[in-house]
């Protein structure tokens, strides 16, 4: 980030939360890029929120506090916040503002591109159909993450989130075709910054990760930054170099909250439960960026992770958020509370794009299949289990009591995993057909006879 460059104002008007109103100012354009100087040399950065005649309001990346409205001084660059971009970020850690919290030097590279970003043109957008396997079981075989898709993860306070993020940002792959990870944290503890730079110190030594942490005692302004930073570093790695790329960006509500609290000292009318009524298209403008590209290498995919409060998944972050993104991840506290992890819920998680990206040639033959009788089978066994508990396992059929039990080896054999175990797709799939040969052939109506008489031959069938 540079030095002042032009015209430079001391006009400063009022000082409101992270924002500065500064009065005088002409030729200046919103989202602008700013430096400031403090009366003691200080430099702080901003960007422009809002031009009304001769007033600007710029928001402070690093805050207000400290800061007079005497003796600052604020000079615009004419031009939006750009960084460096290239492959120089793999390998580094850097705060929420793209600055090294690592030791090093810093990041640089041969172009620079505007935080902002611009939207991929529709036209020239590549359907996904390549699956990223994150090596977590029940991700790849029943939420299968695809190229290019935007998957959120749906948590609760108390549920080891950050715990799944890290363990899908440590273990991605593509295939063996080049790949990366960007982590975004934004409001992290300290110790969740230690726990996720412990995590990935492995990928980030084999210069595959770019890391940019948020913590909570930072600026509330920078979380707006921080995810922005991400993706424009991704979308050069990805359409520039060539490489898959995954973006896990946590936790969205944190970076909603920030942009709760501008709204409000901007004064804007607030909607649902005080957010601004932009909140829907801003949390779009980072979600669209992910994709493939026509005509260009790589892919840029997004899994954003949400904390829901109370649990409440009709909140307006994570309502939103379902209805820009292609399916969700669940995390369920009653799976949990049985001491299984990942506590993925599988009933209500979905895929949206998974079709596209599993089957021969890309997963397994059977892996559509497996997925979609798997899910039906659980489905059956949630309703066995609540009839259970109304009328008594003794009154059940033989068949209904083989559905509690398959309800049971899932969790226990498929489901359950542990927090660095890096499970290939295909030990997940053969778990996955042990979990459903639980049940009667009979009961296995969505496999087609040729994978059954592979998988599951002939047997004596019990009465239902």
């Amino acid at each position: 980030m540079s030095g002042l460059v032009g015209i430079e104002y001391t006009g400063v008007r009022e000082l409101r939360g992270p924002l500065v109103v500064i009065e005088g100012v002409s030729g200046v354009g919103w989202d602008e890029f700013a430096v400031i100087v403090l009366d003691s040399g200080e430099r702080r950065h901003g960007l422009v929120l809002e031009v009304d005649r001769d007033l600007a309001v710029v928001q402070v990346l690093q805050g207000t506090a400290g800061m007079d409205r005497t003796g600052t001084r604020i000079a615009f660059s004419g031009m939006p916040l750009r960084i460096p971009v290239g492959t120089g970020w793999l390998g580094r850690v850097c705060n929420g503002r793209g600055e090294p919290a690592d030791g090093g030097p810093p990041v640089l590279g041969a172009s620079h591109a505007a935080v902002g970003g611009a939207p991929i043109n529709p036209v020239r957008r590549e359907p996904p159909n390549e699956p990223v396997l994150t090596g977590v079981g029940a991700v790849d075989v029943l939420t299968t993450l695809v190229r290019g898709q935007k998957l959120p993860v749906f948590s609760a306070a108390g549920l080891p989130h950050l715990e799944l993020a890290v363990q899908i940002a440590a273990q991605a792959t593509c295939g063996g075709e080049a790949f990366a990870v960007v982590f975004a944290g934004m409001g992290l503890t300290h110790a969740d910054a230690a726990f996720v730079r412990d995590g990935l110190a492995a990928r980030s030594a084999a210069r595959q990760l770019a890391l940019l942490i948020n913590t909570a005692d930072d600026p509330v302004i920078e979380r707006l930054l921080t995810p922005r930073l991400a993706l424009t570093v991704a979308e050069h790695l990805a359409f520039t170099e060539g490489r898959h790329v995954l973006v896990v960006m946590t936790d969205m509500t944190a970076y909603a909250e920030a942009l709760r609290e501008v709204s409000a000292a901007r004064g804007e009318i607030p909607a649902r439960r005080a957010y601004p009524g932009y909140l829907y298209s801003d949390l779009a403008s980072l979600y669209e960026r992910c994709g493939r590209i026509r005509g260009r290498p790589g892919s840029v995919t997004v899994l954003p992770v949400l904390t829901m409060p109370a649990g409440d998944i009709t909140h307006p972050v994570p309502d939103l958020t379902g209805y820009i993104t292609e399916g969700q991840i669940v995390l369920s506290a009653e799976v949990y509370g049985t001491g299984t992890y990942p506590p993925v819920d599988p009933l209500a998680s979905l895929s949206r794009l998974m079709l596209k990206g599993t089957g021969a040639k890309r997963t397994r033959a059977d892996h559509p299949a497996v997925a979609a009788q798997l899910i039906a089978a659980l489905a059956r066994s949630r309703q066995v289990r609540e009839l259970a508990d109304l009328i008594g396992r003794s009154a059940l059929s033989p068949t209904d009591l083989r559905h509690l039990d398959l309800e049971d080896a899932f969790r226990h054999r498929f489901l359950a995993q542990g927090p660095d175990e890096n499970r290939s797709l295909n030990e997940s799939l053969d778990r996955a057909w042990e979990v459903l040969l639980t049940l009667p052939r009979s009961q296995l109506g969505m496999i087609p006879a040729d994978l059954l008489d592979t998988h599951a031959p002939l047997r004596d069938e019990e009465p239902s």
